[in-house]
């Protein structure tokens, strides 16, 4: 018997409080997508054998989930369908989350999505990732008290349980533009490749972290203003020019506009390009992953193609990770 299970991929638009006055820390706001994705297929074996793993993320997984449940045996994991890491899009989460299922359902063990993901590390910062798996749409998560986490840290460096989700939404079927700068030929699915441009990760994410935070509660404050009384009621509203001009408000306030400044001059050429031709255009991550809300996707794509920007026409994922 073997497994098969897809992940989504997804937008982290921005982390909300990285100034923890009032006692909690991160919070943020994400959305899953249809493409890109992972899909895993898991069968049982003696020992863990694993094709087409990224820098051993999918055999860590299943070491310590098949641990964690006291299995002895093993697991024979293929990656089928993959994309690029470090690139914004939260690939470490999902490759985790998804190996971390399929171990659990080829041996029958009722693990919930957020258990696994605590045992794999996951969602130490963000909770969008593992929401994002569990359920899809559009998701507010809470952060984390900061007794639970007193530092300033991005999830790969942060052991924290993943934090709670304060609003989960289907997200309204609108078309995004994902574009991905330097990294590559044009595509419609299964981004991969190594990116040549420099990528925010390790080191020195966590040094941004210390270096940026805490952040002024001025900019926590206006931030919490846009996404409660702007972005969430668009998304509800399905007004997708509300939830556009949210949006590129959001570029320009807290965490996120010192990760805008932090890019290159192309993904900021990019971005800059793709504002003019969409209702709204942000950055996921730390990048360089853009995405851009559009009613038509085709002008977009177009002028992206010519200057030889990679990108992908996807929508959102309103149901999270399932088995095929």
């Amino acid at each position: 018997m073997r497994i098969k299970i897809k992940t989504p991929s997804r937008i982290h638009i921005t982390l909300i409080d990285l100034n923890a006055s009032i006692g909690r820390v991160d919070g943020g706001i994400g959305i899953a997508l249809e493409d890109p994705g992972i899909v895993v297929s898991i069968k049982k074996m003696d020992e863990i054998d694993v094709e087409n793993d990224i820098e051993g993320r999918a055999r860590a997984a299943a070491e310590k989930v098949l641990k964690h449940l006291g299995i002895e045996a093993g697991a024979g994991i293929r990656i089928e369908e993959s994309y690029s890491q470090h690139v914004g899009l939260g690939f470490g989460t999902q490759i985790a989350l998804g190996v971390g299922k399929g171990v659990c359902d080829l041996y029958g063990a009722e693990l919930g999505v957020r258990d696994i993901a605590e045992i794999v590390g996951r969602g130490g910062t963000s909770g969008i990732g593992t929401a994002a798996f569990e359920h899809g749409g559009f998701i507010l998560d809470g952060g984390h008290r900061i007794e639970e986490k007193p530092m300033f840290l991005p999830s790969s460096a942060s052991r924290a349980r993943p934090p709670p989700v304060l609003a989960r939404y289907d997200f309204p079927d609108w078309k995004i533009v994902i574009a991905l700068p330097g990294t590559g030929q044009t595509g419609q699915s299964g981004i991969s490749g190594i990116s040549e441009m420099p990528r925010i990760s390790g080191k020195k994410e966590v040094d941004i972290f210390q270096k940026y935070c805490p952040i002024k509660i001025s900019d926590v404050e206006k931030l919490s203003h846009i996404i409660l009384m702007k972005v969430m009621p668009s998304v509800v509203d399905e007004d997708i020019e509300g939830f556009g001009s949210g949006i590129n408000d959001i570029q320009e306030t807290g965490f996120k506009k010192i990760e805008v400044g932090l890019q290159t001059d192309l993904v900021k050429e990019v971005m800059d390009i793709c504002r003019e031709h969409s209702y709204g255009t942000g950055l996921s991550s730390f990048g360089p992953a853009i995405y851009s809300v559009v009613e038509d996707e085709k002008e977009l794509v177009s002028i992206l193609n010519e200057k030889g920007v990679r990108c992908i026409s996807t929508r959102a994922d309103n149901s999270g990770a399932r088995a095929i």
